[in-house]
């Protein structure tokens, strides 16, 4: 398998319904779906959701695997058991909020393939901002030539490109990107969030988000924490043009006190 598609969910089955149907008609078709659900109700018992499997044995497309991960330990736990389920040379962890453009994981897997690094990712774009154009947030740095290994730490140098996937910059940055005639790009990074293609081996050679371990149950910033780990050893990058959108859900993680970045460099 090239891709394990991986997708934490809670109490979401409507908005997740949306993703997976992004996900019926992508042109990249070597592909499996994992969910780990912690939702009150199993959400394989949604009807919604299980007429969306039903469409994908229809179209010939993967069957989807969900799982409970059952109790909630916290959300760094939750993106570790779906990496141990993973049996692609890729993994791409997808919210359960954002939805893909049809040519999105090609897109993704052909980058990766070219760098052969960690991680590259989509910022997704709110589309509720797209008049609301940020010029001072929209400053960028290109990868030119082979993505390599960089450090990057809270408030370090670097640390500022985290401004480039607020709102709809990245629509806003791609639009002018294709108006240059160019084709799809690689800047770098201080992370990225909702929709990020690791390479698997090397995710798993950082450590993944086994540091859940040392997070109280209520964190944020795990996909942060790993990011910055295997940027140091292995790089990583985002792609422009985006081709993922936020549904600008309201977060499912209320108590934002324990970042894991700052907890855990802190503390070493």
């Amino acid at each position: 398998m090239k891709v394990s598609v991986l997708i934490p969910t809670v109490n979401r089955p409507t908005a997740l319904a949306a993703t997976l149907m992004a996900l019926v008609v992508q042109s990249f078709g070597d592909f499996e779906i994992t969910i780990a659900d912690q939702s009150r109700t199993f959400i394989r018992t949604e009807p919604t959701i299980q007429t969306i499997s039903r469409i994908f044995e229809l179209h010939d497309r993967p069957p989807l695997h969900i799982l409970q991960n059952l109790p909630p330990r916290g959300i760094a736990q939750q993106r570790q058991f779906l990496l141990n389920h993973s049996t692609g040379t890729f993994s791409l962890f997808l919210d359960d909020d954002v939805i893909l453009e049809p040519r999105a994981i090609s897109r993704l897997v052909q980058a990766m393939e070219e760098e052969e690094c960690g991680f590259g990712g989509m910022a997704p774009v709110g589309l509720s901002y797209r008049e609301d154009v940020r010029t001072g947030e929209q400053e960028i740095s290109w990868w030119n030539g082979r993505v390599q290994p960089e450090r990057v730490r809270p408030e370090g140098p670097g640390w500022e490109r985290y401004k480039l996937h607020s709102a709809a910059n990245m629509l806003h940055i791609g639009e002018k990107l294709r108006a240059s005639g160019a084709g799809q790009k690689k800047y770098k990074v201080a992370w990225i969030g909702g929709c990020v293609l690791y390479d698997t081996a090397k995710l798993r050679d950082t450590g993944g988000f086994e540091f859940w371990q040392k997070l109280p149950p209520e964190h944020c910033g795990e996909d942060v924490l790993a990011q910055l780990r295997l940027m140091e050893k292995y790089g990583g990058f985002g792609l422009v043009p985006s081709g993922a959108y936020h549904q600008e859900l309201p977060t499912t993680i209320a108590n934002r006190e324990v970042n894991a970045p700052e907890y855990l460099l802190a503390a070493r």
